[in-house]
């Protein structure tokens, strides 16, 4: 038995919510209330993060993606629509590469299918170094906070309390394994290109973490294209709303293709 948790919510067609670093399944819990009148809505909590084990101190993104493929499975997931945010594209990208037509659609939210670039990987590698000195939750105090523009952040004090808290329920070799995997990703621009399904991609005009030129650059290998204006890299927080319905009108077009 894989050791993978998640919670569910509703029936039908089913639809996997995969978080992204320093994010646990519970950040989907209103997508998933919101979309279960129409659709099976799986909430993964990824190996290291909330409550899923990570047993190693290292993890590949294919070996997630192995992960991930037993757990459905076991779970009789069949022909899932697969959306994932930042990292969580990132695996949705390496399940596609694994299952291929098993995945009915997929969804990046704020990722990207290009690898990183000398300059993000510097970037990784301060992050474990970061992360090795001052520990788990220091780190993740800092990162959550700029993830929201400047200007938005008092009026999303709430809820980016609530995503401290939820970051802090990863691991640190969780949250240490997942950086490395970042920074060692293949390019997959390619995988998502050739595949002929639905491809979701949400973008945020002011996402500092996947910018938006580079999301730009992903259109013709996208059927459902979406810039979020003036977002940074949490949409699902800063126009939830706006974000459920794309999801909503996405995952329909799947279900019935």
């Amino acid at each position: 038995m894989s050791a993978i948790h998640f919670f569910e919510k509703g029936a039908g067609e089913p639809v996997i919510l995969i978080h992204g670093f320093c994010e646990i399944g519970e950040m989907w819990r209103d997508f998933a209330e919101a979309l279960s009148s129409d659709f099976r809505v799986i909430c993964p909590d990824l190996p290291g993060c909330g409550n899923s084990p990570i047993h190693s101190d290292s993890i590949t993104l294919e070996e997630v993606a192995v992960l991930l493929q037993e757990w459905m499975e076991e779970n009789a997931i069949h022909d899932p629509i697969v959306i994932g945010h930042s990292l969580g594209g990132y695996v949705t990208l390496a399940l596609l590469e694994l299952m291929g037509s098993q995945l009915k659609g997929i969804g990046l939210f704020q990722s990207t299918a290009f690898a990183d670039d000398e300059e993000k990987k510097g970037m990784r590698d301060r992050t474990v170094i970061f992360l090795n000195k001052h520990g788990l939750d220091t780190f993740v105090t800092s990162f959550i906070p700029p993830l929201i523009p400047e200007h938005k952040r008092e009026a999303f004090q709430e809820e980016i309390t609530t995503a401290i808290d939820q970051a802090k329920q990863s691991t640190l070799k969780g949250l240490i394994a997942y950086t490395h995997a970042m920074r060692d990703r293949k390019d997959r621009f390619e995988v998502l290109k050739n595949y002929p399904g639905p491809k979701m991609m949400i973008a945020g005009t002011l996402d500092g973490a996947v910018k938006i030129d580079a999301s730009r650059a992903h259109k013709p290998a996208i059927t459902d294209y979406y810039e979020l204006d003036g977002v940074g890299h949490l949409g699902m927080i800063e126009l939830k709303n706006e974000s459920i319905e794309i999801l909503r009108e996405f995952c329909g077009k799947g279900a019935a293709s």
